[in-house]
């Protein structure tokens, strides 16, 4: 069994208030989620109003597929109009 993890760090420029963010985010989420078996949560930079970081898991039985999801949620987040993905990380454990 492998579990891939992907942080992603972004920069929501339009977002003038927390509950912008929120709503940004929980969007980014809802399509990441509904579009991959995966599961996706803000973990981190809660307060802020324009920054936000993903957490993204996938457990499946072989390495190269949960590689291929997580990036698969790369392209999603980059194709993103509303955030801008400033770096991430991926690990297959």
């Amino acid at each position: 069994m492998f579990v891939g993890i992907l942080t992603a760090e972004l920069h929501v420029p339009e977002s003038g208030s927390l509950k912008g963010k929120r709503s940004v985010v929980k969007g980014l989420k809802d399509r990441i989620g509904s579009r991959f078996n995966v599961s996706v949560a803000e973990v981190g930079e809660t307060e802020l109003w324009q920054r936000a970081t993903l957490g993204v898991a996938v457990v499946s039985n072989d390495r190269a597929h949960a590689d291929e999801v997580l990036a698969k949620v790369v392209d999603l987040i980059r194709s993103s109009t509303s955030a801008e993905l400033l770096d991430y990380q991926i690990e297959i454990v």
